[in-house]
């Protein structure tokens, strides 16, 4: 019989790490096969919240908040592709491309889970963002990705064109931040366990082996 586990992926859209470390849990889970039954709560993060509604050149962005050199910053994104395309994602970042405002984003995510369709709106959005390389604070592309995801563009614009779900992810926001997560991807197992950054799937593989082996608690 599968052993049950929650798993509370707490992440940012413009998060390379964060598509990187979703593609090694799931090739991890498939691994696995039924040895798990897992059940993924897709959480927000916003890694630039004040962003304005323009965003900001990666390279100018990496080097103000980072301090990295532009050679840096592009040594990094080749690392990331590399990382990316191990499992199976086209990372396609260059040297013009942008940081985007991810709170609208994170309330289409709300929605969608309450619609079952988080996980298949999550990768329409990280598609959007690192492959096509479009702006995920742009109405029109958020609307895209979630009719990509089987969800319904009438209401996904509804929600867009008001404040729904902003209240709900500021809280969860403020959830997360207060149980000590600074930085991105975590993922957070049964609320016990801390699986942090975007490790190679081989370690989500071990970390998720030895935690389906263990009695479920009550």
């Amino acid at each position: 019989m599968p052993r049950p586990i929650r798993i509370d992926f707490v992440s940012d859209i413009s998060c390379p790490w964060c598509i990187i470390g979703l593609r090694g849990l799931e090739i991890a889970l498939e691994r696995l096969g039924d040895a798990v039954e897992a059940d993924i709560h897709f959480q927000p993060f916003e890694l630039n919240p004040a962003m304005t509604p323009e965003g900001e050149n990666i390279v100018e962005h990496i080097g103000r908040k980072y301090g990295a050199t532009p050679e840096q910053s592009a040594a990094n994104r080749a690392t990331i592709r590399e990382r990316a395309a191990s499992v199976g994602f086209t990372m396609a970042m260059t040297d013009t491309s942008r940081i985007y405002n991810s709170f609208d984003a994170h309330r289409l995510l709300y929605w969608a889970g309450i619609e079952g369709r988080q996980a298949a709106l999550k990768h329409a959005l990280f598609d959007s963002y690192f492959t096509n390389g479009e702006d995920i604070s742009d109405h029109a592309v958020l609307i895209a990705a979630a009719a990509r995801a089987g969800l319904d563009t009438d209401e996904a614009q509804a929600i867009l064109t008001s404040d729904r779900y902003a209240a709900e992810v500021r809280e969860a926001e403020r959830l997360w931040q207060g149980r000590g997560i600074q930085s991105v991807p975590a993922i957070v197992i049964d609320n016990r366990y801390l699986i942090s950054g975007g490790q190679p799937l081989e370690s989500f593989e071990q970390a998720l082996r030895q935690i389906a082996a263990e009695p479920v608690q009550a």
